[in-house]
């Protein structure tokens, strides 16, 4: 009988995880700083599945490791959750429903050769979107920011983001700085070298490029495959090896083609890698698709059941704990660089201006749920569209 219940609950637990991330990659717009400020409120704030504090920590081990942060962070909540099957369920459900919304895109641009305009919807959903990162900026800062030592290196992160400095480069110094000063007693300034030989590996340029010269679902599988695997920070970053590899090197796209596939990527919901299922569609049809979409995301799922199980073993650590309360604080100063950045591009005029701070007068006050905010924020750009 009480097997029999376990085994109810384990499945009604997956059901929910499955509901919740499914929601979540259907309205996430804005990017990984609106997906990781929806996922606090949805999972730290509304159901407690989850601290504060275990969030950044996860936070904090995805910024470092290679693939899609805000996706990471879902399938490492779903291992937290339901184990490996919590993590295809979570990791799953929220790549989805962009997914979907993509490859139907895709479609219409092959039959159609015009891409569908959207920019009526990023009008009204930008300005919230700023409100709703902000909200979750001052909750996630007052819990990382615990000293004067993070104070100061969270500063300057956000100024070494507007340096254009590599982003894996500012979380590895502000986090190897952080180490370095709080367990100071330790170290062998000696051997300081040695950290930055053991780094320097993974800051290298890794060369993904396919020896297929006709594009074929296992061709583009291969190629997604291995981009997925060396992939570092923001998803923007796609752009880069898809100019050189698909455009230059291969020719298998127009550079047209690719601006139109991140401009799909853009203004939908989910992450911005699903711009792989646009480019897959366009390669080699609906295996294409398939494939691109696999080979992308799949090294995420694999690389975060491999690490899950050690970020308690970092935090209990003293050294690594510092490390990581470093890493935190770098990956919130990323954040709001990149929030400073979406701000601009999202408030351009009155409407813009006053929905923002509508917004974050909602979100801070009233705790307002993001969803309908969002919906709202669609909604009136709608209006004004047809005005």
């Amino acid at each position: 009988m009480n097997s029999e219940s376990n085994s109810h609950s384990k499945a009604t637990d997956l059901k929910e995880l499955a509901m919740v991330f499914f929601r979540l990659g259907a309205i996430a717009f804005g990017g990984p700083a609106a997906h990781i400020a929806m996922m606090d409120e949805e999972i730290v704030q509304k159901r407690k599945w989850i601290t504060r504090e275990r969030l950044l920590d996860l936070l904090g081990v995805t910024n470092l490791i290679p693939g899609p942060n805000s996706t990471e962070l879902a399938i490492n909540i779903g291992f937290d959750r339901g184990g490996w099957k919590g993590l295809i369920v979570a990791g799953s459900a929220f790549i989805f429903p962009a997914m979907v919304i993509v490859w139907i895109l895709a479609y219409i641009y092959v039959q159609y050769q015009a891409l569908p305009q959207a920019q009526w919807l990023l009008y009204g959903i930008k300005p919230v979107i700023v409100a709703i990162i902000l909200q979750a900026l001052w909750k996630l800062g007052k819990k990382a920011v615990k000293d004067n030592v993070t104070k100061v290196t969270g500063i300057l992160a956000v100024v070494a983001f507007f340096f254009n400095i590599n982003e894996i480069l500012i979380l590895l110094i502000v986090g190897l700085g952080v180490m370095v000063y709080k367990e100071r007693h330790r170290f062998n300034f000696r051997n300081a070298w040695v950290a930055p030989m053991t780094i320097s590996p993974f800051l290298a340029q890794t060369n993904v490029s396919e020896s297929v010269t006709s594009p074929s679902g296992w061709g583009v599988f291969l190629f997604f495959l291995k981009v997925g695997f060396f992939l570092y920070g923001s998803g923007y970053v796609l752009l880069a090896f898809l100019q050189n590899q698909l455009v230059e090197q291969n020719q298998w796209l127009t550079s047209e083609q690719l601006i139109d596939a991140i401009a799909i990527g853009q203004f939908t919901p989910g992450p911005i890698l699903t711009t792989a299922t646009f480019i897959g569609y366009l390669l080699a049809g609906n295996m294409g698709a398939v494939a691109a979409t696999v080979g992308i995301f799949l090294p995420s799922f694999l690389v975060v059941l491999i690490i899950n199980p050690w970020v308690d073993k970092l935090r209990n650590s003293p050294l690594t704990a510092s490390l990581l309360d470093g890493v935190n604080v770098a990956s919130l100063g990323l954040m709001a660089g990149v929030t400073y950045i979406l701000g601009t591009e999202a408030i351009v005029d009155g409407i813009t201006v006053t929905m923002a701070i509508t917004a974050t007068f909602l979100v801070f006050r009233y705790k307002f749920n993001s969803l309908w905010l969002i919906l709202a924020g669609a909604l009136i750009g709608l209006v004004v569209n047809l005005l």
